[in-house]
């Protein structure tokens, strides 16, 4: 059904696109203009496959649609992914290598870099297939270009046999996913669909609709240089009292101890000296009323803090991010269950799980339009030893059309 070739080459040619995002403290939307540059080419490609309402807008979001080819009024089936990559790892001159006919071994980088069975276990199920790699310098950009070359595969597919019925598909592609603002100016009443899907997951099968909530804290440390020869009783060390903020958080409440629905609290950034020091956190947690208690319990280290070294020696701002999507998508929970059918019905084995994290579909949710999220086949995002098997995308991408199939004749809206 699919030419594993065209997608191949769809995503080989999107991750050589530097769309690395910026998360430092700007107004401008979106964070790089360089993320424009494949949205500008997504367009494009929409547009020579036919489609007549291709639409992208001053902010980098590219919408159209697929049009129905069918009579019967069926719901309006979204996919959405995003162009942006992490901005924690670099995203120019990627150079990916496809490593076919995996031996289920140790696969050697480049001379320094590896990736092990020892430290990724997880690989050896992947053996026989084929892996598209990176040099051990940059991330690949799985997350999300796996995604897009998925959703465009099949956007070609809907176009080049009209025998394959649906209704109306529509298509999009956010920027700024990655630091938080993916959908910050989308407009839900312009994409205009019933329910969505975001290609946007890790390893093949899996299907989340079930997030963090998610904030940010920012501290910031004003401290007092004073000589350090003179210095008795007088200065305050910004960075250790900082370091004493961290240490009064849990220490097991850190990613490196948690899996599965555990929260965490987690230092992303630091910079300081002396007189002034700055903290950044992100605050994790699926259950709402312990996600509020870790912002209190860091509000009140904040005040503790403050007694003992003085008033306005520690500012904190706290800003929520985005919440846990599960309320907004059990009332249309059939949305999820048509994903799991559509898996099965393509010998993929469901894997229903918790997103560690947050994702473009947890805020559309919130913003009206219900938006799980489902595999994109990609592994150890955001850094050099990501990977993605080539027959998870072709599933990935049969996926979305069984989707659709199962859809066309459905008429419970």
């Amino acid at each position: 059904m699919i030419e594993k070739e065209k997608l191949v080459e769809r995503f080989l040619r999107y991750v050589h696109i530097d769309t690395q995002s910026d998360d430092t403290d700007t107004d401008r939307f979106p964070s790089t203009e360089k993320q424009l540059n494949l949205s500008k080419l997504l367009a494009d490609e929409l547009i020579a496959l036919g489609l007549t309402d291709v639409s992208m807008d001053e902010n980098g979001y590219v919408i159209a649609t697929v049009p129905s080819n069918i009579d019967t009024k069926v719901p309006v089936i979204g996919f959405l992914a995003h162009v942006d990559t992490s901005p924690d790892m670099p995203g120019n001159e990627v150079k990916p290598r496809l490593v076919e006919n995996y031996d289920g071994g140790d696969i050697q980088l480049n001379p320094e870099v590896s990736i092990t069975v020892k430290d990724f276990p997880e690989i050896t199920a992947y053996k026989g297939q084929t892996l598209i790699v990176t040099d051990g310098v940059t991330l690949l950009g799985a997350d999300d270009k796996a995604g897009i070359a998925e959703i465009m595969t099949a956007v070609e597919y809907m176009v080049t046999n009209p025998d394959f019925k649906h209704g109306d598909i529509r298509i999009g592609f956010t920027v700024d996913e990655e630091v938080g603002r993916g959908v910050d100016r989308f407009d839900v009443k312009k994409f205009n669909a019933d329910f969505a899907y975001t290609l946007d997951g890790g390893r093949i099968g899996e299907i989340e609709y079930e997030n963090f909530n998610a904030a940010g804290a920012k501290i910031a440390v004003q401290g007092r240089n004073i000589h350090p020869g003179y210095a008795k009783d007088k200065m305050k060390n910004a960075i250790l009292i900082g370091q004493e903020f961290n240490a009064m958080l849990p220490a097991l409440s850190q990613p490196v101890h948690t899996e599965g629905y555990e929260g965490f609290f987690h230092l992303i950034k630091f910079e300081g000296t002396v007189e002034k020091a700055t903290f950044q956190y992100i605050i994790r947690d699926h259950d709402r009323a312990m996600f509020e208690a870790r912002k209190e319990m860091m509000t009140k280290i904040a005040t503790c803090l403050n007694g003992k070294y003085g008033e306005n020696t520690i500012h904190l701002e706290l800003t929520d991010q985005y919440f846990n999507m599960r309320e907004k998508i059990e009332p249309v929970f059939y949305v999820v269950e048509t994903a799991v059918k559509a898996m099965e019905a393509v010998g993929v084995k469901p894997l229903v799980k918790p997103i560690r994290g947050g994702t473009d579909g947890a805020r559309l949710s919130f913003m009206g339009l219900p938006c799980p999220n489902l595999f994109a086949g990609g592994e150890n995002f955001h850094g050099k030893h990501e990977y993605v098997p080539v027959e998870s995308m072709v599933k990935a991408n049969e996926v979305i059309l069984k989707i659709i199939e199962i859809i066309s004749p459905f008429e419970g809206l």
